[in-house]
C-alpha cells in the first residue's frame, strides 16, 4: 500500500502581473497541517519595462512565508517595514488582527530585465493568536539550519524537525524543509516528521511504490512517519506539514479565520479603508465582490 493519499497538481492562476501555480487550497484538501495556501511564483522573466507591482492589500489570521529561488522583491507593510528579500532568505509576516503590505520590484532593478521565482505560503494562526498584534521578521540565508547527510543537502526553513529548530518565529508545531540531491538515492526520513505531511517537487523527480512523480505536484502523505522514497539526481523538493488545528478554517481572499464573523468584519474594515495603511503608498487592491468565495477546511 502506497503512503500517498492524494496528488495535487499545480493549477495556473493570474495574480495580475503574471501567472502563478496554485497548489493549496485544493477542493479535496484545504490545508496540510497549519499550511493553508501555497503559490509557486514563476519562473518568470520580466522585461526592462515589466515589474512586479502588487499594491497594498490586507491579511488577517495568518503568517505569510516568502522564499525565493531567483530574483528580489521589496516588501513594505503597515508596521513601517521596508525589506528587500533575496534568494535563500525568509520573510515571515504575521498578520494577526490585521496587516497591510505591498510587494514590488526593487527600484534598483527597474528598467532592467529580471527574474522572479519562489514560493508564497500562508500558515494559519492558532485560534488564540488570531487577534495578536502583527509582526514581521526577516531571516538571512546563513541563519537557516543547513546540513548534509550522505551527499543530500537539507535546510530547515521554518519550524522544528530532525532535532533542529529554525529561527523563523512560528506560532504552531510545523516544519518546512528543503531537500536537494545531485545523485540518485533512497531518502528515509522515518519518524522525524509528525502531524500531516506533504511533499512538493520543484525540480527533478522521485519514485515511490513503483510510481514516478515529477515537478509541479504535491504528494500528500497518509502517514508522516512513513516518509521514504527514491530521489533522482538533481532533484529539489520541499516537505511541509505539522499538527492540525481542532477548529475549521475559513478562507476569503487574503483573510483566514476560525469564524465567518471575523472574515466579514475584515471585509468591512477593508471596504472602509480602516486598516492601518502602508506608509508612503496610496494605491490599494479593492475587495473582490464574489460573495461565494468563502471556503472552509
Amino acid at each position: 500500500m502506497s503512503n500517498i493519499s492524494l496528488i495535487i497538481e499545480e493549477r495556473p492562476r493570474n495574480i495580475g502581473n503574471f501567472m502563478v501555480g496554485r497548489l493549496l487550497p485544493f477542493r479535496e484538501k484545504r490545508m496540510v497541517g497549519p499550511f493553508a495556501f501555497i503559490d509557486h511564483m514563476g519562473p518568470a522573466t520580466l522585461g526592462a519595462e515589466e515589474n512586479m507591482d502588487v499594491p497594498p492589500h490586507p491579511h488577517i489570521g495568518l503568517s505569510t512565508l516568502t522564499f525565493l529561488f531567483e530574483g528580489s522583491i521589496m516588501h513594505k507593510d503597515s508596521l513601517g517595514t521596508e525589506v528587500e528579500i533575496n534568494p535563500g532568505q525568509v520573510n515571515w509576516m504575521t498578520a494577526g488582527s490585521g496587516i497591510v503590505h505591498s510587494e514590488r520590484t526593487p527600484q534598483r532593478l527597474r528598467g532592467k530585465e529580471k527574474k522572479v521565482h519562489g514560493l508564497q505560503i500562508w500558515v494559519a494562526l492558532p485560534k488564540h493568536l488570531e487577534n495578536m498584534h502583527p509582526a514581521f521578521h526577516h531571516v538571512d540565508e546563513q541563519d537557516i539550519p543547513s546540513w548534509q547527510e550522505h551527499g543530500v543537502s537539507y535546510k530547515l526553513i521554518a519550524g522544528e524537525a530532525f532535532g533542529r529548530k529554525s529561527p523563523v518565529p512560528v506560532y504552531s508545531t510545523l516544519y518546512f524543509i528543503e531537500i536537494k540531491s545531485t545523485t540518485a538515492q533512497r531518502i528515509s526520513i522515518g519518524n522525524q516528521l509528525y502531524g500531516e505531511s506533504a511533499l512538493y517537487i520543484l525540480e527533478g523527480s522521485i519514485q515511490s511504490e513503483g510510481h514516478v512523480y515529477e515537478p509541479k505536484h504535491i504528494l500528500v502523505s497518509k502517514d508522516s512517519t512513513l516518509c521514504e522514497f527514491d530521489i533522482s539526481a538533481n532533484t529539489t523538493l520541499y516537505i511541509f506539514g505539522g499538527e492540525t488545528f481542532p477548529e475549521e478554517r475559513f478562507i476569503y481572499w487574503n483573510f483566514v479565520a476560525s469564524s465567518k464573523e471575523k472574515i466579514e468584519e475584515a471585509k468591512q474594515r477593508w471596504l472602509n479603508q480602516s486598516f492601518i495603511p502602508v506608509p508612503g503608498e496610496t494605491e490599494f487592491v479593492p475587495l473582490p465582490q464574489q460573495t461565494s468565495n468563502l471556503t472552509q477546511k
